[in-house]
């Protein structure tokens, strides 16, 4: 049995951001723990408003060598991309 703790990455919204940003990974046992190394490490500067820690063993990710199987069929669907629509002058920026 492995001895070393779980690794987790680590997510911080910024103070003007909206979004989550993957800013590193760390080791800890727990999710609370892990949260309170990530404030200490990656937020020594007050930057962040919220973090999110994940366990990375949790995380299911694609290939980039499968780019081409898994997003093709996306291409055949012209009426997804925005450029398929007239927006009315009236609208403004979307």
């Amino acid at each position: 049995m492995s001895k070393e703790w779980p690794l987790w990455e680590v997510f911080i919204r910024g103070q003007h951001g909206l979004n989550h940003r993957h800013v590193g990974s760390l080791h800890a046992p727990d999710a609370e723990m892990a949260i309170m190394n990530a404030r200490d490490v990656y937020t020594r500067r007050n930057e962040g408003v919220s973090i999110w820690v994940v366990r990375s063993s949790d995380i299911t990710a694609s290939s980039p060598s499968d780019k081409g199987p898994l997003f093709e069929p996306s291409n055949a669907k012209i009426y997804r991309h925005p450029t398929f629509f007239d927006i009315p002058e009236d609208v403004g920026h979307m």
